[in-house]
């Protein structure tokens, strides 16, 4: 199952992509794999040599113990020191930040995409929107007569 974060590519202009795995619970991981899953509005934060993921929506796996279950609880990552390192030394030198931008599945194993961003201007939001308006409206002109 793949679930995508929709809103990203919008918001944000993607540098650097980084395939992490996530610490999971049994019920977490057969709710993702159903498709029962959100990353709008979640990111990514470093704190103290460490990975988490905060704000992401997993819906609660609907057989599994309602007792206690938070289902937007923050999630470590698992990365490699070297790529935590590299990471914190992009983030700290340019306006970067970490977003997800996937959860897919590799094997029997959960993986998150994480992507190294920029937050687009509010201009640039906006010239993507015309741009997409004027394609629609030259697709709706020429539909049927181009062969």
């Amino acid at each position: 199952m793949n679930i995508i974060n929709k809103k990203a590519p919008f918001e944000y202009t993607i540098v650097d992509r980084i395939e992490a795995g996530v610490v999971l619970t049994g019920a977490e991981v057969k709710s993702l794999r159903l498709g029962h899953g959100k990353l709008e509005g979640a990111f990514v934060k470093i704190l103290g040599g460490e990975a988490f993921l905060i704000n992401a929506d997993i819906v609660q796996y609907s057989y599994a113990r309602p007792l206690g279950y938070d289902p937007k609880r923050t999630r470590k990552l698992l990365l490699h020191k070297k790529e935590l390192i590299s990471l914190q030394s992009k983030l700290e030198s340019a306006k970067l930040t970490l977003i997800p931008l996937s959860w897919y599945t590799k094997g029997p194993q959960m993986k998150l995409e994480v992507g190294l961003a920029r937050g687009k201007k509010e201009y640039e939001k906006r010239e993507i929107l015309k741009n997409a308006d004027l394609r629609r409206e030259l697709e709706r002109e020429f539909r049927g007569k181009i062969k």
